[in-house]
């Protein structure tokens, strides 16, 4: 008999939000890097005010996808450009479901002519892969898993993420110059001490900076350099704390909930999938509760991937998308918690808070939306939630409040009054990062 699947899990557990439902589960954090290495306070501040490097080498899951059929899948399965996508060039990747309703994304980067990195939490490259196989395609697949999952191993590629507003100083120390201008999300071939690798201009609070790119061999050498280059400008190494909550700055909202647990179409595609995997055990919780999971699906146009879907191609989920366009019912906020009630809420000395509940937003007594990442961020000097909200209630400035609390799941109703504080928020835009908004994207 087989490992379960993600079908046998939901099947034993009686449905999709009893198999995942889990009251006060534990963040995710990235795995190897240190929790702290400045604190957290400062290594948030860095971006901002200094120089910072991050570790990214250790908590993403990598598939190489290659083969002649390789675009032809790629373009088949997600609602990307393809005929504007440069070797070297790195794109938020947006594969739907027939529903258009988000897979999860991940980042894609073209490695060659027929030659992608897939990057991210695995759910989406387990869908390429899927398509990839039934489908008969000439292409084929090889995953490196994140370091949790790797038993010792060491990675395929170091990552090493240089940012904030010191970022081009320090570069230009290391390489002994400017390196060559980039777009947005392009990267370029670099040399440093003596090893070849590449620098994508990326980064994930918004703040200037590269990601640099390389195989593992040559990690210990690379971070070596940067770490040399950067002491005179006093870089700050994040920890798994500071880097998690970025993203929540960068208006990016992690690892939505896969919407394949409820068509039939897919359950074969469930039956693959393995029970203990991202799908089967990335846990729900908060204030929200619902019986049914597509009340947690999330569309693409809603998590503000609409600039990058494009209709110049047939893929699986363009008639919703089409459909969907102009009839988009919530939108990407920040919220800002009121200090005042976070202290009565939380305690007077919250620490780091991070949590990926979804949370009750209302207006009155109306819901408004959900909290999707929520943590503290100490340059905002509060806690702030990235929230999908809808539309009547996204202008900045409107007043919510946030139900704080852990519904206890299936066995108690959904509107049961369980008696959970409230806290006051104020709408602001997503991404929360004034450069993020303004500067991020120039040059794209």
């Amino acid at each position: 008999m087989g490992a379960p699947s993600l079908q046998d899990g939901i099947d034993q557990a009686g449905s999709p939000v009893k198999l995942l439902w889990q009251p006060d589960a534990r963040p995710w954090l990235p795995e190897v890097v240190e929790p702290e290495y400045a604190g957290w306070r400062q290594e948030q501040d860095a971006w901002h005010s200094g120089v910072s490097i991050s570790d990214l080498s250790h908590h993403m899951f990598d598939t190489f996808i290659e083969g002649p059929d390789a675009t032809r899948l790629l373009t088949a399965v997600s609602a990307n450009n393809y005929e504007s996508f440069a070797i070297g060039q790195a794109k938020q990747f947006i594969p739907v479901t027939n529903d258009g309703l988000i897979v999860t994304d991940g980042i894609l980067m073209r490695t060659g002519e027929q030659a992608y990195t897939l990057s991210g939490i695995p759910a989406a490259q387990n869908w390429v892969t899927y398509h990839g196989e039934k489908g008969g395609y000439d292409v084929s697949f090889v995953t490196d898993p994140s370091s949790a999952f790797r038993h010792g191993g060491d990675p395929t590629l170091f990552r090493y993420q240089v940012q904030g507003p010191l970022a081009a100083d320090l570069i230009e120390r290391a390489f002994a110059g400017p390196l060559p201008p980039a777009k947005f999300f392009h990267s370029i071939p670099v040399s440093l001490a003596g090893r070849n690798l590449r620098a994508l201009r990326h980064n994930m609070a918004g703040q200037a900076g590269f990601e640099f790119i390389g195989p593992w061999a040559d990690a210990a050498a690379v971070k070596d350099a940067l770490m040399s280059a950067g002491e005179s400008f006093g870089l700050i190494h994040v920890g798994a704390y500071a880097y998690a909550s970025a993203s929540v700055e960068s208006g990016w909202i992690p690892s939505p909930v896969p919407a394949i647990y409820t068509d039939p179409d897919l359950h074969d595609y469930r039956t693959y999938l393995p029970l203990f995997g991202i799908e089967g055990k990335r846990p729900l919780n908060g204030s929200f509760f619902s019986e049914d999971i597509e009340d947690y699906y999330c569309s693409p146009y809603e998590l503000g991937y609409g600039r990058s879907i494009f209709f110049n191609h047939d893929f699986i989920g363009r008639a919703a998308l089409e459909k969907a366009k102009g009839n988009v019912r919530r939108a990407k906020v920040t919220l800002v918690f009121d200090p005042g009630d976070v202290r009565k809420t939380v305690g007077a000395d919250t620490g780091f808070l991070l949590t990926y509940a979804r949370h009750r937003v209302q207006a009155g007594s109306a819901l408004a939306g959900l909290t999707y990442q929520t943590a503290t961020i100490d340059p905002a000097g509060t806690i702030l939630s990235l929230t999908l909200i809808d539309k009547q209630y996204a202008e900045p400035g409107t007043a919510v409040t946030v139900v704080w609390g852990e519904h206890p799941g299936p066995g108690t109703a959904p509107d049961a009054d369980l008696g959970f504080p409230r806290i006051r928020a104020t709408v602001q835009p997503a991404p929360y990062d004034q450069h993020a908004r303004a500067q991020y994207r120039r040059n794209a």
